[in-house]
Protein backbone atom coordinates (compact mmCIF):
# COMPACT_ATOMS: atom_id res chain seq x y z
CA UNK A 1 0.00 0.00 0.00
CA UNK A 2 1.61 3.50 -0.84
CA UNK A 3 1.99 6.07 1.66
CA UNK A 4 -1.23 9.04 1.36
CA UNK A 5 0.05 12.58 1.61
CA UNK A 6 -0.81 14.35 5.13
CA UNK A 7 -3.70 16.97 3.67
CA UNK A 8 -5.57 14.20 1.99
CA UNK A 9 -5.36 11.91 5.30
CA UNK A 10 -6.38 14.54 7.62
CA UNK A 11 -9.39 15.36 4.59
CA UNK A 12 -10.64 11.91 4.68
CA UNK A 13 -10.55 11.52 8.36
CA UNK A 14 -12.90 14.36 8.56
CA UNK A 15 -15.01 14.27 6.04
CA UNK A 16 -16.64 11.51 7.82
CA UNK A 17 -16.69 13.26 11.45
CA UNK A 18 -20.22 14.72 12.23
CA UNK A 19 -20.70 16.87 15.21
CA UNK A 20 -22.14 15.17 18.32
CA UNK A 21 -25.68 16.36 18.78
CA UNK A 22 -26.42 15.03 22.57
CA UNK A 23 -27.85 17.89 24.56
CA UNK A 24 -26.80 17.89 28.34
CA UNK A 25 -27.64 20.34 30.85
CA UNK A 26 -24.55 21.31 32.88
CA UNK A 27 -24.51 23.95 35.76
CA UNK A 28 -22.19 27.28 34.69
CA UNK A 29 -19.18 26.29 36.74
CA UNK A 30 -19.21 23.16 34.49
CA UNK A 31 -19.48 25.15 31.22
CA UNK A 32 -16.57 26.74 30.68
CA UNK A 33 -15.24 25.38 26.90
CA UNK A 34 -18.76 23.96 26.17
CA UNK A 35 -20.74 25.02 22.87
CA UNK A 36 -24.34 26.29 23.56
CA UNK A 37 -27.05 23.68 22.00
CA UNK A 38 -29.61 26.80 22.50
CA UNK A 39 -29.93 30.43 22.59
CA UNK A 40 -29.87 31.88 25.88
CA UNK A 41 -32.15 34.52 26.79
CA UNK A 42 -32.37 37.50 29.22
CA UNK A 43 -34.47 36.24 32.15
CA UNK A 44 -34.42 40.09 33.48
CA UNK A 45 -33.63 43.14 32.12
CA UNK A 46 -29.92 45.04 32.90
CA UNK A 47 -29.52 47.11 34.25
CA UNK A 48 -32.84 47.27 36.44
CA UNK A 49 -33.66 50.24 36.64
CA UNK A 50 -31.63 54.18 35.69
CA UNK A 51 -28.50 53.93 37.22
CA UNK A 52 -25.69 55.83 37.88
CA UNK A 53 -22.51 54.96 36.40
CA UNK A 54 -20.74 57.23 38.70
CA UNK A 55 -20.37 58.69 42.13
CA UNK A 56 -21.74 62.19 42.64
CA UNK A 57 -25.38 63.68 43.08
CA UNK A 58 -28.48 62.81 41.23
CA UNK A 59 -30.40 66.16 39.98
CA UNK A 60 -32.95 67.72 37.87
CA UNK A 61 -30.60 69.22 34.23
CA UNK A 62 -32.85 72.14 34.34
CA UNK A 63 -31.60 73.01 38.07
CA UNK A 64 -27.83 73.70 37.25
CA UNK A 65 -27.88 75.60 33.72
CA UNK A 66 -24.40 76.82 35.09
CA UNK A 67 -21.92 76.49 37.38
CA UNK A 68 -22.87 78.15 40.67
CA UNK A 69 -26.35 76.50 41.23
CA UNK A 70 -26.94 75.53 44.86
CA UNK A 71 -29.19 72.36 45.67
CA UNK A 72 -29.98 71.01 48.90
CA UNK A 73 -29.71 67.68 50.16
CA UNK A 74 -32.55 65.62 50.83
CA UNK A 75 -31.33 61.82 51.23
CA UNK A 76 -28.87 59.41 49.48
CA UNK A 77 -28.91 56.33 47.33
CA UNK A 78 -26.82 53.40 47.46
CA UNK A 79 -26.25 49.99 45.32
CA UNK A 80 -29.22 47.92 47.09
CA UNK A 81 -30.74 50.85 48.76
CA UNK A 82 -32.11 53.38 46.71
CA UNK A 83 -34.29 56.04 47.37
CA UNK A 84 -37.92 56.30 48.15
CA UNK A 85 -38.72 59.80 47.66
CA UNK A 86 -38.38 62.35 44.40
CA UNK A 87 -35.92 65.11 43.84
CA UNK A 88 -37.84 68.49 43.27
CA UNK A 89 -36.77 71.55 41.87
CA UNK A 90 -33.91 72.89 43.35
CA UNK A 91 -32.88 69.56 45.13
CA UNK A 92 -30.51 66.78 45.00
CA UNK A 93 -29.96 63.07 46.13
CA UNK A 94 -26.04 61.86 46.78
CA UNK A 95 -25.81 58.53 45.04
CA UNK A 96 -23.38 55.89 44.27
CA UNK A 97 -22.31 54.24 41.52
CA UNK A 98 -24.61 51.25 40.67
CA UNK A 99 -27.73 52.86 42.57
CA UNK A 100 -30.83 53.76 41.21
CA UNK A 101 -30.96 57.00 40.25
CA UNK A 102 -34.37 59.01 42.32
CA UNK A 103 -37.24 59.67 40.55
CA UNK A 104 -37.31 63.20 39.45
CA UNK A 105 -33.57 63.48 38.63
CA UNK A 106 -32.48 62.99 34.99
CA UNK A 107 -28.66 63.91 35.42
CA UNK A 108 -25.77 63.08 38.17
CA UNK A 109 -23.06 65.62 38.69
CA UNK A 110 -19.79 64.10 39.96
CA UNK A 111 -18.66 64.33 43.46
CA UNK A 112 -15.40 66.16 42.34
CA UNK A 113 -17.67 68.69 40.36
CA UNK A 114 -19.78 69.69 43.90
CA UNK A 115 -18.75 71.85 46.90
CA UNK A 116 -20.21 70.64 49.96
CA UNK A 117 -22.07 74.11 51.37
CA UNK A 118 -24.83 73.94 54.86
CA UNK A 119 -27.71 71.55 53.86
CA UNK A 120 -26.11 71.34 50.30
CA UNK A 121 -23.71 71.55 47.30
CA UNK A 122 -22.86 74.29 45.28
CA UNK A 123 -22.20 72.79 41.05
CA UNK A 124 -18.41 74.01 40.16
CA UNK A 125 -19.73 72.29 36.28
CA UNK A 126 -22.50 72.81 34.30
CA UNK A 127 -24.27 69.22 34.11
CA UNK A 128 -25.42 67.52 30.39
CA UNK A 129 -29.06 66.20 30.38
CA UNK A 130 -28.27 62.36 31.35
CA UNK A 131 -24.82 62.67 32.05
CA UNK A 132 -23.67 59.62 33.87
CA UNK A 133 -27.11 57.34 33.70
CA UNK A 134 -26.97 54.08 32.65
CA UNK A 135 -30.68 53.56 31.23
CA UNK A 136 -32.39 50.57 32.13
CA UNK A 137 -31.84 47.53 29.69
CA UNK A 138 -28.61 49.29 28.30
CA UNK A 139 -27.31 46.08 28.69
CA UNK A 140 -30.44 43.53 27.18
CA UNK A 141 -33.70 43.36 28.02
CA UNK A 142 -35.86 40.59 29.47
CA UNK A 143 -36.18 37.80 26.44
CA UNK A 144 -33.36 39.02 24.58
CA UNK A 145 -31.04 36.14 22.94
CA UNK A 146 -27.95 37.49 23.79
CA UNK A 147 -26.15 34.62 22.95
CA UNK A 148 -26.61 32.16 19.84
CA UNK A 149 -26.70 28.53 19.46
CA UNK A 150 -23.12 27.16 18.67
CA UNK A 151 -21.26 29.52 20.59
CA UNK A 152 -18.22 28.62 22.56
CA UNK A 153 -18.31 29.35 26.04
CA UNK A 154 -15.37 31.46 27.47
CA UNK A 155 -15.04 33.97 30.76
CA UNK A 156 -16.97 36.79 28.90
CA UNK A 157 -19.59 34.84 27.64
CA UNK A 158 -19.98 32.62 31.15
CA UNK A 159 -20.27 36.17 32.58
CA UNK A 160 -23.42 37.72 30.50
CA UNK A 161 -25.16 34.15 30.91
CA UNK A 162 -24.63 34.54 34.64
CA UNK A 163 -25.96 38.37 34.17
CA UNK A 164 -28.91 36.85 32.73
CA UNK A 165 -29.81 34.75 35.45
CA UNK A 166 -28.86 31.49 33.99
CA UNK A 167 -27.47 28.92 37.03
CA UNK A 168 -27.39 26.01 34.19
CA UNK A 169 -26.77 26.19 30.34
CA UNK A 170 -27.70 23.59 27.71
CA UNK A 171 -25.23 22.24 25.74
CA UNK A 172 -23.79 19.51 23.41
CA UNK A 173 -22.20 16.62 24.98
CA UNK A 174 -18.66 16.53 24.84
CA UNK A 175 -16.77 13.71 22.21
CA UNK A 176 -16.13 10.81 24.61
CA UNK A 177 -12.36 9.22 23.60
CA UNK A 178 -11.19 6.48 24.92
CA UNK A 179 -7.47 5.70 25.02
CA UNK A 180 -5.57 2.24 25.18
CA UNK A 181 -2.16 2.03 25.29
CA UNK A 182 -0.56 -1.29 23.83
CA UNK A 183 2.65 -3.88 24.30
CA UNK A 184 3.86 -5.96 26.70
CA UNK A 185 6.98 -3.67 27.61
CA UNK A 186 5.14 -0.62 29.28
CA UNK A 187 4.32 -0.12 32.70
CA UNK A 188 2.59 3.09 34.43
CA UNK A 189 4.79 5.77 35.70
CA UNK A 190 6.11 4.94 39.25
CA UNK A 191 7.11 1.59 38.20
CA UNK A 192 9.97 0.45 38.50
CA UNK A 193 10.98 -0.92 35.03
CA UNK A 194 12.84 -4.19 34.52
CA UNK A 195 15.62 -3.96 31.42
CA UNK A 196 13.84 -5.18 28.92
CA UNK A 197 10.59 -2.90 30.06
CA UNK A 198 9.92 1.12 29.47
CA UNK A 199 6.92 3.41 31.22
CA UNK A 200 4.08 4.19 28.91
CA UNK A 201 4.22 7.99 28.39
CA UNK A 202 1.91 8.94 25.36
CA UNK A 203 -1.10 8.22 27.20
CA UNK A 204 -0.92 11.51 29.22
CA UNK A 205 -0.07 13.72 26.38
CA UNK A 206 -2.57 12.72 24.20
CA UNK A 207 -5.46 12.22 27.08
CA UNK A 208 -4.75 16.37 27.77
CA UNK A 209 -4.29 17.25 23.69
CA UNK A 210 -7.87 15.09 23.80
CA UNK A 211 -9.24 17.82 26.37
CA UNK A 212 -7.80 20.36 25.77
CA UNK A 213 -9.84 20.14 22.09
CA UNK A 214 -12.90 19.32 23.98
CA UNK A 215 -13.10 15.57 24.84
CA UNK A 216 -13.39 13.57 27.92
CA UNK A 217 -10.89 11.00 27.98
CA UNK A 218 -11.70 7.14 29.35
CA UNK A 219 -8.51 5.40 30.00
CA UNK A 220 -8.42 2.33 29.20
CA UNK A 221 -5.06 2.06 30.82
CA UNK A 222 -2.07 -1.03 29.37
CA UNK A 223 -2.74 -3.86 27.41
CA UNK A 224 -0.62 -6.38 26.67
CA UNK A 225 0.17 -7.69 23.41
CA UNK A 226 -2.67 -10.32 23.15
CA UNK A 227 -5.25 -10.57 20.69
CA UNK A 228 -8.04 -11.52 23.67
CA UNK A 229 -6.90 -8.69 25.56
CA UNK A 230 -7.44 -6.15 22.96
CA UNK A 231 -10.16 -7.47 21.82
CA UNK A 232 -11.45 -6.71 25.42
CA UNK A 233 -10.16 -3.72 26.00
CA UNK A 234 -11.96 -2.60 22.76
CA UNK A 235 -15.65 -4.17 23.58
CA UNK A 236 -14.78 -1.86 26.87
CA UNK A 237 -14.98 1.01 24.94
CA UNK A 238 -17.67 -0.04 23.10
CA UNK A 239 -20.02 -1.00 25.72
CA UNK A 240 -19.18 3.10 26.70
CA UNK A 241 -20.30 3.87 23.23
CA UNK A 242 -17.68 6.69 23.22
CA UNK A 243 -16.86 8.64 19.90
CA UNK A 244 -13.35 7.57 19.61
CA UNK A 245 -10.78 4.86 20.01
CA UNK A 246 -7.55 5.71 20.44
CA UNK A 247 -4.64 3.22 20.38
CA UNK A 248 -1.58 3.92 21.14
CA UNK A 249 1.27 1.70 19.49
CA UNK A 250 0.94 -1.72 17.66
CA UNK A 251 -0.91 -0.29 14.91
CA UNK A 252 1.03 -1.47 12.32
CA UNK A 253 1.80 -4.65 10.75
CA UNK A 254 4.55 -6.60 12.34
CA UNK A 255 4.90 -10.32 14.46
CA UNK A 256 4.09 -8.17 17.64
CA UNK A 257 1.26 -5.25 16.23
CA UNK A 258 -1.67 -7.04 17.14
CA UNK A 259 -3.69 -3.93 17.33
CA UNK A 260 -5.11 -3.59 13.66
CA UNK A 261 -5.47 -7.55 12.89
CA UNK A 262 -8.18 -7.14 16.21
CA UNK A 263 -9.97 -4.20 15.47
CA UNK A 264 -10.25 -5.87 11.96
CA UNK A 265 -11.71 -9.02 13.16
CA UNK A 266 -14.00 -7.04 15.62
CA UNK A 267 -15.70 -5.42 12.33
CA UNK A 268 -13.45 -2.38 11.65
CA UNK A 269 -13.55 -0.71 8.46
CA UNK A 270 -10.35 0.23 7.85
CA UNK A 271 -9.99 4.02 6.30
CA UNK A 272 -6.18 4.18 5.54
CA UNK A 273 -2.92 3.58 7.22
CA UNK A 274 0.71 4.48 6.16
CA UNK A 275 0.83 8.65 6.00
CA UNK A 276 3.90 9.80 4.22
CA UNK A 277 4.93 12.50 6.98
CA UNK A 278 7.38 12.02 9.76
CA UNK A 279 7.61 10.75 12.63
CA UNK A 280 4.17 8.92 12.48
CA UNK A 281 4.30 6.31 9.09
CA UNK A 282 2.32 3.93 10.98
CA UNK A 283 -0.55 6.06 11.59
CA UNK A 284 -4.10 4.26 11.31
CA UNK A 285 -7.54 5.46 10.43
CA UNK A 286 -10.66 3.26 10.65
CA UNK A 287 -14.31 3.02 12.25
CA UNK A 288 -16.26 1.03 14.20
CA UNK A 289 -19.86 1.39 13.17
CA UNK A 290 -20.27 4.92 14.03
CA UNK A 291 -16.98 5.16 16.45
CA UNK A 292 -13.88 6.40 14.99
CA UNK A 293 -10.78 4.79 15.13
CA UNK A 294 -7.56 6.27 15.36
CA UNK A 295 -4.34 3.70 15.62
CA UNK A 296 -1.29 6.02 16.88
CA UNK A 297 2.37 5.08 16.53
CA UNK A 298 4.46 3.89 19.77
CA UNK A 299 6.98 6.08 20.32
CA UNK A 300 6.06 9.10 21.88
CA UNK A 301 6.75 12.05 19.45
CA UNK A 302 5.37 10.41 16.76
CA UNK A 303 2.31 9.86 18.70
CA UNK A 304 2.02 13.77 20.07
CA UNK A 305 2.73 14.91 16.03
CA UNK A 306 -0.39 12.72 14.63
CA UNK A 307 -2.46 13.96 18.02
CA UNK A 308 -2.03 17.38 16.97
CA UNK A 309 -2.61 16.32 13.12
CA UNK A 310 -5.17 14.07 13.10
CA UNK A 311 -6.71 13.82 17.06
CA UNK A 312 -7.17 17.17 18.09
CA UNK A 313 -8.94 19.01 14.61
CA UNK A 314 -11.43 15.48 14.98
CA UNK A 315 -12.43 15.99 18.34
CA UNK A 316 -13.23 19.66 17.99
CA UNK A 317 -15.22 18.55 14.88
CA UNK A 318 -17.27 16.59 16.84
CA UNK A 319 -17.16 19.03 19.71
CA UNK A 320 -18.57 21.75 17.18
CA UNK A 321 -15.44 23.91 17.83
CA UNK A 322 -13.76 25.86 15.31
CA UNK A 323 -10.02 24.54 14.46
CA UNK A 324 -7.25 25.66 16.52
CA UNK A 325 -5.21 27.79 14.00
CA UNK A 326 -1.12 26.38 13.99
CA UNK A 327 -0.13 27.18 10.91
CA UNK A 328 2.03 30.55 10.48
CA UNK A 329 5.14 31.56 8.18
CA UNK A 330 8.14 32.12 10.28
CA UNK A 331 12.02 32.19 8.89
CA UNK A 332 14.34 29.39 8.73
CA UNK A 333 17.73 30.01 11.08
CA UNK A 334 19.64 27.71 9.42
CA UNK A 335 19.49 25.97 5.62
CA UNK A 336 17.12 23.05 5.26
CA UNK A 337 18.72 20.16 3.43
CA UNK A 338 16.32 18.85 0.37
CA UNK A 339 13.36 16.12 1.86
CA UNK A 340 12.51 13.49 -0.11
CA UNK A 341 8.54 11.58 -0.46
CA UNK A 342 7.81 12.21 3.07
CA UNK A 343 6.52 15.27 4.96
CA UNK A 344 8.59 16.10 7.71
CA UNK A 345 7.57 17.52 11.05
CA UNK A 346 10.70 18.99 12.44
CA UNK A 347 11.15 20.31 16.37
CA UNK A 348 12.46 23.77 16.73
CA UNK A 349 12.69 26.36 19.12
CA UNK A 350 11.72 29.89 18.54
CA UNK A 351 13.50 33.65 18.65
CA UNK A 352 12.73 36.96 17.55
CA UNK A 353 15.36 38.64 15.37
CA UNK A 354 15.58 42.75 15.79
CA UNK A 355 13.37 42.96 12.27
CA UNK A 356 10.54 41.84 14.81
CA UNK A 357 10.04 38.35 12.51
CA UNK A 358 10.29 34.87 14.02
CA UNK A 359 13.23 32.83 13.71
CA UNK A 360 13.03 28.67 13.44
CA UNK A 361 16.55 26.83 14.71
CA UNK A 362 15.57 22.66 14.33
CA UNK A 363 17.58 20.60 17.12
CA UNK A 364 20.20 18.72 15.52
CA UNK A 365 18.37 15.44 16.69
CA UNK A 366 14.69 14.28 15.80
CA UNK A 367 14.48 10.71 16.90
CA UNK A 368 11.11 10.45 17.41
CA UNK A 369 12.07 8.69 21.21
CA UNK A 370 13.17 11.89 21.89
CA UNK A 371 10.53 13.40 24.80
CA UNK A 372 12.90 16.37 26.01
CA UNK A 373 13.16 17.92 22.37
CA UNK A 374 9.47 18.08 21.74
CA UNK A 375 9.02 19.46 25.40
CA UNK A 376 11.66 22.07 24.60
CA UNK A 377 9.91 22.91 20.98
CA UNK A 378 7.97 25.94 20.18
CA UNK A 379 7.03 24.69 16.81
CA UNK A 380 7.45 22.19 14.01
CA UNK A 381 9.22 23.28 10.70
CA UNK A 382 6.94 21.48 7.60
CA UNK A 383 8.94 20.15 5.13
CA UNK A 384 6.65 19.37 2.27
CA UNK A 385 7.75 16.25 0.69
CA UNK A 386 10.04 16.54 -2.52
CA UNK A 387 10.99 20.23 -1.13
CA UNK A 388 14.73 21.75 -2.39
CA UNK A 389 17.24 23.12 -0.34
CA UNK A 390 15.83 25.99 1.80
CA UNK A 391 18.37 28.92 2.80
CA UNK A 392 18.69 30.18 6.05
CA UNK A 393 16.96 33.34 6.40
CA UNK A 394 14.07 32.05 3.80
CA UNK A 395 10.17 31.80 4.96
CA UNK A 396 9.11 28.21 5.82
CA UNK A 397 5.82 26.85 7.00
CA UNK A 398 5.57 26.25 11.07
CA UNK A 399 2.95 24.19 13.09
CA UNK A 400 3.10 26.32 16.43
CA UNK A 401 2.88 24.11 19.92
CA UNK A 402 2.88 27.06 22.02
CA UNK A 403 0.50 29.83 23.21
CA UNK A 404 2.40 32.27 23.62
CA UNK A 405 3.75 31.89 19.81
CA UNK A 406 0.22 31.18 18.64
CA UNK A 407 -1.44 34.32 19.97
CA UNK A 408 1.69 36.01 17.98
CA UNK A 409 1.31 34.58 14.57
CA UNK A 410 -2.22 33.43 13.73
Amino acid sequence: MSMLPVAEAQDRLLSRAKPVQTRETVSLAEAEGRVLAADVQAKLTQPPFDASAMDGYALRREDVPEPGAELKLIGTSSAGRGFDGVVGTGETVRIFTGAPVPSGADSVLLQEDAEKIEGGIRATFAVRLGQHIRPRGQDFVEGEAVLKAGTALDFSRLTVAAGMNHAALEVWRKPVVALLATGDELLPPGSSPAPAQIIASSTFGIAALARKAGAEVLDLGIVPDDKAAISAAVERARQAEVDVIVTLGGASVGDHDLVQATLLAAGMTLDFWRIAMRPGKPLMVGSLGETHVIGLPGNPVSSLVCGLLFLEPLVRKLASLAPVRRDAKVETAVTLRANDQRQDYVRATLSRLPSGALSAEPFGKQDSSMMKIFARADCLIIRPPHAPELPAGSPCPVMMLRPTFLAETV
